[in-house]
């Protein structure tokens, strides 16, 4: 093993860098009408686009799948091997096809080209050889040959397998903008992501609401309403008028501001120690925009009313903590 020194290591992950970088480069020519056709081919699929690659192919394949069916293409991958065991089956005439092979020649993946042609199921080539059986076989092949590969060797793929995956990433986007896919539609996708969670989960979905609001009366004096407080446990408590209208909210702020003078927290009306301005949003808002609502202000509670500004919630920070919003 040769011992390399720092520079020699900061030299040579440089050097790879900078060879994927001009391979990417040489791309951008290759988005042609052959781009545009095979977007168009994914577009009138009316089932869904298998992708099919061996070995690193393979690996880059199952990403291509992956982004394609998280941003509104119905998408999946097949192992060449296994598709010629049986898993062929997966492909549909009302599929499309997606191959994978940098040579074109790839034996797992010619020996599938006879079965997709019988199916007359379009096919788009992803190869580094225009001339290949692959690329001749094809509906349509799309060029991502690169100069050289980063590994010094030459036979490690390394910027083929980069050309791919961002040609993949190149089809996958110009798709998503022609379907309109939107910020919603990859949130139903990612449910379960943070993102997900963003997008999809509203304040109605984790505010408290009915019993469980903190309220008092405009004839409320400061111990009922640290009563109320603390029997609720939000560190908050809504003033309302008969109709349930806000018309302030009490925070532990406030209790502090207000015992840092001569009150009687006895005889002192709530209203008179209240803030008339607190923050409102209403259940339909994203819980992300209450969230953003409340650092924005530097606050710890929001209430919710309805479009006629009557109270039917409260959330707190706490409650987009446990809903994994932050």
């Amino acid at each position: 093993m040769n011992e390399l020194s720092p520079e020699k290591f900061k030299s040579l992950g440089k050097a790879v860098i900078a060879t994927e970088q001009a391979a990417l480069a040489e791309l951008i020519g290759r988005i042609d009408d052959k781009f545009v056709v095979a977007c168009h081919i994914l577009l009138q699929c009316k089932g869904r686009v298998v992708v099919i690659g061996m070995g690193k192919s393979g690996h880059i394949g199952n990403k291509i799948a992956a982004t394609l069916a998280s941003t509104g293409t119905p998408a999946f991958f097949v192992h060449p091997g296994e598709a010629s065991h049986g898993d062929s089956g997966m492909i549909t005439p009302n599929d499309a096809v997606i191959v994978l092979s940098n040579s074109g020649e790839t034996e797992e993946v010619v020996a599938l080209l006879p079965v997709i042609k019988r199916l007359n199921t379009p096919m788009i080539a992803l190869t580094g050889k225009p001339d290949s059986t692959l690329a001749n076989t094809a509906t349509v092949n799309i060029d991502v040959r690169v100069s050289k590969e980063a590994c010094p060797l030459g036979l490690a793929p390394t910027a083929s397998t980069t050309a791919t995956l961002a040609m993949g990433d190149a089809i996958a986007v110009a798709l998503l903008k022609a379907r309109g896919f939107s910020e919603d539609d990859f949130a139903l996708s990612h449910p379960g992501g943070t993102l997900g969670r963003r997008l999809l989960l509203h304040v109605s979905d984790i505010m408290h609401t009915a019993t469980e609001i903190p309220k008092v009366a405009t004839t409320a004096v400061l111990r009922e309403a640290l009563l109320e407080m603390t029997q609720k446990g939000l560190g908050v408590t809504t003033i309302v008028d008969d109709s349930d209208h806000v018309l302030g909210i009490f925070t532990d702020g406030d209790l502090r501001r207000a015992l840092d003078t001569d009150i009687d927290i006895n005889t002192c009306l709530v209203t008179a120690a209240m803030t008339c301005d607190g923050k409102k949003i209403k259940a339909q808002a994203l819980a992300a925009s209450a969230l953003a609502l409340m650092e924005e202000h530097r606050i710890n509670a929001l209430v919710v009313v309805d479009e006629q500004d009557k109270l039917i919630g409260i959330l707190n920070m706490h409650d987009l903590l446990r809903a994994r919003v932050v």
